[in-house]
């Protein structure tokens, strides 16, 4: 068997294919293939109402027009959830500021008892702009979020029956009331020189922290839904010569990016691919973005699922000689159960609300940092 050359291109799966018993083999083997081998795809064909696509937009780029009064009221590090604003260049990833603004929301969740796991601060209402300022902002991303959790949930299953697993296979890693997470970005322009011709690896990576939008890293979870929301470029997936892919803006679609978590249920079968995003350049105007992330029960412990033999010599061929630069989360016997694993992530990559909240993790985070720092 020969292994699949490195892919230079996303594929595009249209959902609608899935629900009809005359498309749907056909859809399921150009998922594997893409789940094998790219980590990567474009959803088209969702169902999603278009006008309720142009109202995230339109919500999206509003809420960013707020002042920096309104949105420092909802600000990240208010609370102990991680949900709620975070200022431009505020999270980390690969070590670096990304250059980025954002508000983080999820589907609705009580504050915690008193008596649960400290992970459980991940659950918690949300802070929410002010209705004065934004009236249907509310309304708008309760809807998506609605409509987002039921097509995350048949496309787990349409994962499973990809590689030969049954479709309720991941419903022992859902809680009854689930919770999923959605962001809105936006990506301010950046003034930067080209790259000059022939440049150094050590200059390039310079250039490319200078255009850091948000570094290279893998989405945790099992899988995570971008709606690009403006024609600006910049999403680029790594493939397994290290080459970057671009993932252009296509309207109608969601990118769709396997998760880690979904990369160890399956036992490496479902790749979980690096990706990254250039901030635009000047003259080009700021990108927006609006990714949501399929949540998993925090109390679940991760262990691989029973993949048929026949789909795990498809992945070891799939794996030969790629490239993979990025830390794993969910390594086996590191975390109890996924939350812990979580929230460290979540620490390290906001550390102004790990330092008001968690300064125990913080301090034990930097110093996992400077001790892989010192070792190299």
């Amino acid at each position: 068997m020969t292994t699949p050359p490195p892919f230079t291109h996303i594929p595009i799966l249209p959902l609608s294919q899935a629900l009809s018993p005359a498309t749907k083999p056909a859809f399921l083997a150009a998922l594997r293939s893409a789940l094998l081998n790219v980590g990567f795809l474009y959803l088209s064909e969702t169902g999603i109402p278009d006008a309720l696509i142009r109202d995230v937009i339109d919500e999206c780029r509003g809420f960013f027009e707020l002042g920096d009064e309104e949105k420092e009221r909802i600000e990240m590090k208010n609370e102990k959830s991680f949900l709620g604003w975070s200022r431009l260049d505020n999270e980390t990833t690969a070590f670096n500021p990304d250059h980025r603004e954002q508000l983080d929301l999820s589907t609705p969740h009580p504050i915690p008892g008193p008596e649960a796991p400290l992970y459980h601060n991940l659950l918690a209402p949300n802070q929410w702009p002010s209705q004065t300022h934004l009236p249907s902002f509310r309304p708008v991303y309760e809807d998506y979020m609605r409509r987002m959790s039921h097509i995350s949930t048949l496309f787990t299953s349409l994962i499973a029956e990809a590689i030969g697993l049954p479709p309720d296979a991941f419903k022992n890693f859902f809680d009854e009331d689930q919770q999923h997470k959605l962001k809105i970005v936006k990506y301010p322009e950046v003034d930067i020189p080209d790259l000059p011709a022939g440049a150094s690896e050590i200059d390039r990576k310079k250039w490319e922290i200078k255009r850091q939008g948000v570094g290279p890293h893998k989405d945790s979870m099992l899988t995570s839904y971008l709606l690009q929301a403006s024609d600006q470029p910049g999403l680029q997936a790594q493939n397994a010569r290290g080459e970057w892919v671009d993932c252009v803006p296509i309207s109608n679609t969601l990118v769709v990016a396997i998760g880690q978590g979904m990369e160890a249920l399956t036992d490496g079968v479902c790749a979980s691919t690096t990706h990254r995003v250039l901030s635009p350049r000047k003259g080009e105007g700021a990108r927006y973005s609006v990714p949501f992330f399929q949540g998993v029960s925090y109390d679940a412990k991760f262990e691989a699922m029973d993949v048929p033999e026949e789909v795990l010599k498809l992945r070891d061929e799939a794996r030969k000689g790629r490239r993979d630069d990025v830390e794993f989360t969910f390594v086996k016997g590191r975390w109890g159960h996924l939350g812990e694993a979580t929230l460290m992530n979540r620490v390290k990559s906001h550390p102004d609300v790990g330092q008001r909240w968690y300064p125990e993790l913080l301090a034990k985070i930097r110093a996992q940092q400077a001790a892989t720092t010192n070792a190299s």
